[in-house]
């Protein structure tokens, strides 16, 4: 295991970019696919890409709330306190590294916004707990976890799916959440992930002997800050402050915001991205206390954003690239034309996989790929469940390797993405082992 972590490692360190880079060379070589397969001239791949760029500008939006609020979340007194509690018990290093993945898994099965952060924040609590872990690898560990997110309950494809009005229900109806996420195959599925990644992490560890870096002692998240909006002359007994430190206004508001949440499946509303966000918000309200505690860890949670905000909109260019030139259909159907009706979410869990490196969303990623799998499966007779899923699992699957979504595990724990990613690569080969031995054994259930 030495050895192959090792050469990842080096891989990594000698030949990956910055996200930023990376996603730059990514459109270049998405417009040149364009022109030289699919035939579409220069000009026309240039306006697609123009016209795509700003097209997921909400999603961008919603994509940095729910990050910023997950950050905000993970860092409420309460969850600091289970955390602690948790680290506290945490002795030996590769206990941490299990630890730390765990932590991920869970919170990205719970929502993948709330898992990206704590898995970071606990990493680093971790690191600065246990002497002798290997800081590059409980940050990998931590993010690793975000896989479980495909198999959770913000996975996107299984959630839209099952809302009524979405998009494809005319061509597939509505897949209710007790045939994917909640089906005994994916169940079993989580399960598998949840007791395999944490041991392969520890597995990674560097043995004694071997070269460890621990996390620089300056990282530390506990220096004092002045509080947001007090003023340096000193204000405690002015009424702005009292307002600013009033836990009757968090409490109301809070309490205003959940009723808002109740009455809203009450009156059968469904759950989306911004269902999600509201809830988060006025949950982390009332567990912060105060409003200006929350505005304070928001503002630390914003600081991990910044790459999200900017490359978005770069993946969004890439992906009008690929929808108008016929790129995703034709990576789609070379798939699908070698499938049959039981091989069909294999090859979409393969294709998947692939066209997420130019569409990590599951949102839009579904809007380009999910027609061709609706319908091959339609034509073949194949099982609408599992071939959705191999898409969503696919997504999760290729998330492991791409750089955009580690890009907040990054900002918490100021490395570089040549760092983590060796390790990574190494949970992508086997996570990717059990997710293929899902789909393809989902059949005989």
């Amino acid at each position: 295991m030495s050895k192959i972590t090792a050469f990842f490692t080096e891989l990594m360190r000698r030949y990956l970019p910055d996200p930023f880079v990376f996603a730059i060379l990514l459109t270049l070589l998405t417009m040149v696919l364009a022109i030289v397969v699919e035939g579409r001239l220069p000009t026309a791949t240039t306006m697609d890409w123009g016209k795509g760029f700003w097209s997921l500008l909400a999603f961008t939006t919603q994509m940095a709330v729910i990050l910023a609020m997950g950050y905000v979340l993970a860092s409420a007194p309460l969850v600091d306190r289970l955390l602690n509690s948790v680290v506290d018990r945490v002795h030996s290093p590769r206990k941490a590294i299990i630890v730390a993945t765990l932590v991920g898994c869970i919170g990205s099965y719970l929502n993948w916004g709330f898992g990206l952060m704590i898995g970071g924040i606990v990493a680093k609590k971790l690191a600065r707990r246990v002497k002798g872990v290997h800081y590059p690898l409980i940050i990998a560990s931590a993010y690793s976890g975000f896989t479980m997110y495909g198999l959770g309950f913000s996975a996107t494809i299984p959630v839209l799916i099952s809302t009524k009005g979405h998009a494809f229900e005319s061509k597939m109806g509505l897949i209710p959440l007790t045939e994917t996420i909640f089906s005994t195959p994916m169940l079993l599925t989580s399960l598998a992930v949840l007791i395999v990644l944490p041991l392969l992490n520890a597995a990674m560890h560097p043995k004694a002997g071997e070269t460890v870096v621990e996390i620089d002692p300056s990282l530390d998240d506990n220096a004092p800050k002045k509080a947001v909006g007090e003023s340096l002359l000193g204000d405690e007994n002015t009424f702005a402050h009292k307002l600013n430190h009033s836990r009757l206004l968090s409490l109301l508001i809070g309490i205003v915001g959940m009723a808002y949440v109740v009455l809203h499946f009450v009156n059968n509303g469904t759950m989306d991205l911004n269902l999600i966000n509201f809830f988060i918000l006025f949950l982390g309200i009332l567990l912060l206390g105060t409003p200006l505690n929350y505005v304070e860890k928001l503002n630390e949670g914003v600081k991990t954003i910044g790459g999200i905000i900017l490359q978005f909109p770069f993946y969004a260019g890439i992906m009008a690239i690929m929808a108008a030139s016929g790129l995703v259909e034709t990576i789609a159907h070379a798939f699908v034309n070698i499938s049959s009706p039981d091989t069909l979410p294999f090859w979409g869990l393969v294709s998947s996989f692939f066209i997420n490196f130019f569409a990590p969303s599951g949102g839009g990623h579904w809007v380009v790929q999910g027609p061709f799998m609706i319908d091959a499966a339609n034509t073949m007779g194949a099982q609408m469940a599992p071939t959705a899923m191999s898409v969503m699992l696919g997504n999760a699957w290729n998330d492991l390797v791409q750089p955009f979504w580690i890009l907040p595990a990054l900002a918490l724990s100021r490395l570089k993405l040549k760092d983590i990613m060796g390790y990574t690569v190494v949970s992508m080969f086997v996570v990717g082992a059990i997710y293929i031995v899902a789909i393809v054994a989902w059949p005989h259930f």
